[in-house]
């Protein structure tokens, strides 16, 4: 690969080998785009339509991260219940309601993403459809040149690395050319076993940052860390 821009290259140091970060990843939800929270709300609603009582914030702190299915699994078993078959597009229709209702972007994305001169992509687990209409509404999608990534693609949910190896490959890059930028440790972990520079957005300060993790609390940090590391 030649580097036509070498402003470009960040150079990083893990342990004794120096890595060159070409390439950031990017989670959406939560990430990019404040939806964390409607996505939430918007199961809190249609449980109860089947009598199950959970707030947004006690989901949110539950399963943040997590693959639906394996969330609703759950649910179904500790509530000693069973969804019906059409459940899941019933419930994101209502999340597209509330995205085109509310959805706003993370503070500081879009001005991160302009000033981030590295290559960059998406990598989420929710569907494709989904991000696109995330970043789309949020006005980011034209930050990605059509670089956005799903686990559906793949069949692969984080805390597998995966969807991060599978972005990694289809923009050119190796695991250890690539951050990722996530606001849990289900992803971070999904980082870390994929080889790559694992940094944190928690800008409430609510995860207990594990050994070895950049924590940033404001989009604005970003291009920094990277430069440091």
């Amino acid at each position: 690969m030649i580097f036509r821009d070498l402003k470009q290259v960040k150079v990083v140091q893990t342990g004794d080998v120096r890595h060159l970060i070409t390439c950031i990843i990017f989670d959406c939800d939560g990430t990019l785009v404040d939806s964390e929270y409607l996505c939430n709300l918007a199961l809190q609603i249609k449980l109860r339509e089947y009598s199950v009582v959970e707030s947004a914030e006690r989901l949110l702190l539950k399963y943040r991260g997590g693959k639906l299915a394996t969330i609703l699994q759950s649910i179904e078993s500790e509530h000693n219940i069973q969804l019906p078959e059409g459940f899941v597009a019933d419930y994101r229709y209502l999340v597209d309601q509330l995205f085109e209702k509310d959805l706003k972007e993370c503070a500081g994305a879009s001005q991160m993403l302009a000033d981030l001169k590295l290559a960059k992509c998406v990598a989420s687990s929710g569907p494709l459809h989904k991000i696109h209409s995330a970043l789309s509404i949020t006005d980011l999608l034209k930050f990605f040149s059509g670089n956005i990534y799903s686990s559906y693609q793949i069949d692969s949910w984080k805390p597998e690395p995966g969807i991060f190896l599978y972005a990694a490959s289809q923009m050119g890059f190796a695991a250890k050319q690539c951050a990722v930028l996530e606001d849990g440790l289900v992803g971070v972990t999904a980082a870390i076993a994929a080889g790559m520079l694992p940094i944190l957005y928690d800008p409430q300060r609510i995860h207990r940052v594990p050994q070895g993790v950049i924590s940033i609390a404001d989009m604005s940090e970003l291009p920094s860390v990277l430069a440091k590391h």
